[in-house]
C-alpha cells in the first residue's frame, strides 16, 4: 500500500485541479494500491467530501485552518501558519503516516518546510530539485533546477547520483548516462567547480556511464539521460526554456491569424500541430521531486491543470513504489567510501 499526502489548497487553480487529477488516478486500476490523504480547509471538504463516499476506503480528508498562498514568505510558512495544509501534509510524511507528499503551492515555502520537517537523508548534504525535459529521442533528467545557488564538487557529485537513481526509477533507464552542463564540450572550458567535478568523477568511477560535458544547445538533442548543474544555472535554463516555448506558441498563433491563407494552411497541417503540442506538453513532464530528503516530496507546477497534477502524483508514486530513497542511500554510501580514499585536496 502507498499512502500519499496531498496539499489540496496549493497552486493557482486549486482545489479544482487537485480533485481533477485525483479522479484521473482513481480511474487507473493499476493504482488501486494507492491511498490518498487530502489536506484541505473545512469549506472545501464540505463541498467535495460527498463525491468520494464510495472511495472512503482509499480517501481520507484532513481539515486544516490555514493556507500557504503564493505570496507567503518561506519564513512565515515556517514560523507561523502551523495549521496550513502544506505544512500538515509534510508533517504527515515525517510522522510515518504517509510515504510521500505532493503540492502545487509556493515553491520557496514548500522547499523550506520540506527541508525543515523531513530533513535530509544520511550522507546527503543538500536536496536538489529535479525536472524532466522533453528530448528529441527521449526525455532527459536535469538537476538542480533551483534549490542550491552555490554548491561544492562533492554536492554536485551527489546530484549526479540522485539523477542517476531517478533515471533508473522513474524513466526505467537501466544504465543511465550522465553529463555536466557547461559552456563548452572541451575539457579546458567552464568554471573551476565544473572542472573539479569532472576530474573527481574520473577518479572515482562511481558514475558508471559518464559522458563529460554538454552545452545549452544540447538540452533537447543529446542522448544523455541525466544533465547535472548548480541550482542557479539550472533554474535560468529552465525558465529560458519555458519562456521560449510560450513565445513560440504566442508568435505562431499571431502569425496564423494574420491571413486567411495562413489559417487554411494551419488547418491542413492541424494533425501535425496537434502531435507537436502533445509531444512538448509540459503537463506530461510535470512533477519535480525534492531529492535527498527523508520522505518523498514532489512539487507540481503552480499553473498546471488536472492532467499535470495527476502526473506529479504519478512521479511520487513511482518513487515510492521503487523504493527510491533506499536506492539513493546505497549509492551515496558507496560515494562516501570512494571519497574517503581520495586525498582531501582532491575533494575540496
Amino acid at each position: 500500500m502507498v499512502k500519499l499526502a496531498i496539499d489540496v489548497m496549493g497552486g493557482d487553480h486549486a482545489p479544482a485541479i487537485v480533485f481533477g487529477g485525483l479522479d484521473i488516478l482513481l480511474r487507473n486500476s493499476k493504482l488501486n494500491h494507492v491511498h490518498f490523504h487530502l489536506f484541505a480547509t473545512p469549506s472545501v471538504i464540505q463541498i467535495y467530501q460527498h463525491k468520494y463516499q464510495t472511495q472512503a476506503h482509499r480517501i481520507q480528508f484532513i481539515s486544516c485552518s490555514e493556507v500557504v498562498s503564493g505570496k507567503t514568505e518561506p519564513r512565515l510558512a515556517i514560523r507561523g501558519l502551523k495549521d496550513s495544509t502544506m505544512r500538515r501534509a509534510i508533517e504527515y510524511v515525517a510522522q510515518g503516516h504517509a510515504n510521500g507528499v505532493v503540492s502545487a503551492g509556493n515553491t520557496g515555502a514548500y522547499m523550506a518546510l520540506s527541508k525543515l520537517i523531513l530533513k535530509t537523508l544520511e550522507g546527503i548534504h543538500r536536496p536538489a530539485i529535479t525536472g524532466i525535459l522533453p528530448g528529441q529521442s527521449r526525455p532527459t533528467v536535469m538537476l538542480d533546477i533551483g534549490a542550491n545557488v552555490e554548491v561544492t564538487p562533492e554536492i554536485m557529485m551527489q546530484f549526479c547520483l540522485m539523477g542517476q537513481a531517478f533515471a533508473k526509477s522513474v524513466l526505467n533507464r537501466d544504465n543511465p548516462t550522465v553529463a555536466l552542463l557547461n559552456v563548452g564540450s572541451e575539457e579546458l572550458k567552464g568554471k573551476t567547480i565544473i572542472k573539479e567535478v569532472h576530474q573527481l568523477i574520473g577518479r572515482t568511477d562511481i558514475i558508471k556511464n559518464y559522458r563529460g560535458y554538454v552545452e545549452g544547445n544540447d538540452l533537447f538533442t543529446t542522448d544523455v539521460d541525466v544533465i547535472v548543474t548548480d541550482g542557479f544555472t539550472g533554474n535560468i535554463a529552465l525558465k529560458t526554456i519555458e519562456g521560449t516555448a510560450e513565445f513560440f506558441a504566442h508568435t505562431l498563433k499571431a502569425e496564423i491569424n494574420k491571413s486567411w491563407l495562413y489559417k487554411l494552411g494551419a488547418l491542413l497541417i492541424k494533425p501535425a500541430i496537434t502531435a507537436f503540442k502533445a509531444r512538448l506538453d509540459p503537463r506530461m513532464y510535470n512533477g519535480a521531486p525534492f531529492m535527498g530528503l527523508k520522505g518523498i516530496s514532489v512539487k507540481s507546477h503552480g499553473g498546471t491543470d488536472d492532467i499535470g497534477f495527476a502526473n506529479a502524483m504519478r512521479v511520487a508514486i513511482n518513487l515510492i513504489d521503487k523504493q527510491f530513497n533506499l536506492r539513493l542511500q546505497e549509492e551515496v554510501a558507496l560515494l562516501q567510501q570512494h571519497l574517503e580514499i581520495l586525498p582531501f585536496e582532491e575533494i575540496h
